[in-house]
């Protein structure tokens, strides 16, 4: 878990159009085990998902990511200021951050660095999360075909810090009192064509296409195709979200 290893630069349009909002009731946890609302950092912020949601309980939010690419395509916000840094230099002053956050982001850092950066940058007694979410689940025949892509056609192709993701963060170190957090889960109604363009933005695609081309992927949208359901058809989607919550 050392240096930038940049999974998604070369698809940040994708991922800006198609991964998943958080949901407000993250924030608000954040926002309460935080010790003020100054200022939040929000590390590996790839477009800005989490971003413009903590703005709505922050004064200031620094967004950071190491890919300039990410950057570019992240979602404005007058209370949002975003920069190209790498986890363990954001650039920020010491002891001015109230909450340091990381989703879907923490298991691709230097963490050692990281967690240094975190303890510099925090005010006394400043909160740190680290947010993450699993495979994405679907209802009814769908799920299966799913299950199936994730686990056997993508199998071999995730890299090896997707372990940290499938345990729900509990096998990273994490050197901090812990807090509690709430059991909470990313809900949303999508398409087949939005669930494809999310699919499309997983790190083990891109693997999977570089080995064995496009026809993988088109194998699987034209089986999920036959059970999604007429064009247009919108089905429930979860991500049950896996949060390391701790006191700076």
């Amino acid at each position: 878990m050392t240096g930038f290893k940049d999974h998604f630069s070369e698809r940040a349009a994708a991922y800006a159009a198609h991964r998943p909002v958080y949901p407000r009731a993250l924030v608000d946890f954040l926002s309460d085990v935080a010790p003020g609302r100054d200022l939040a950092w929000d590390c590996g912020c790839g477009s800005g998902q989490l971003s413009v949601l903590l703005a709505d309980r922050f004064a200031r939010v620094i967004a950071t990511d190491a890919s300039a690419e990410q950057i570019s395509r992240a979602t404005p916000h007058p209370k949002v200021s975003y920069r190209c840094a790498p986890a363990e230099a954001s650039g920020l002053p010491p002891g001015t951050v109230d909450l340091a956050v990381a989703a879907q982001a923490a298991h691709w850092f230097d963490l050692a660095g990281y967690y240094a950066e975190v303890r510099r940058v925090a005010r006394p007694g400043a909160a740190l999360a680290l947010v993450t979410y699993g495979l994405v689940e679907v209802e009814g025949d769908a799920a299966s075909v799913v299950r199936d892509f994730f686990a056997t056609v993508l199998g071999p192709y995730w890299p090896p810090e997707r372990q940290y993701v499938d345990d729900g963060y509990q096998s990273l170190p994490f050197p901090f009192a812990e807090i509690t957090a709430p059991a909470l889960e990313i809900r949303a109604e999508w398409t087949l064509a939005n669930f494809v363009g999310y699919v499309e933005t997983v790190s083990a695609v891109r693997a999977l296409e570089h080995s064995q081309g496009p026809a993988p992927l088109a194998d699987f949208q034209r089986e999920l195709a036959d059970v999604w359901g007429p064009g247009g058809t919108a089905r429930p989607v979860r991500w049950p979200l896996a949060l390391r919550v701790g006191r700076v």
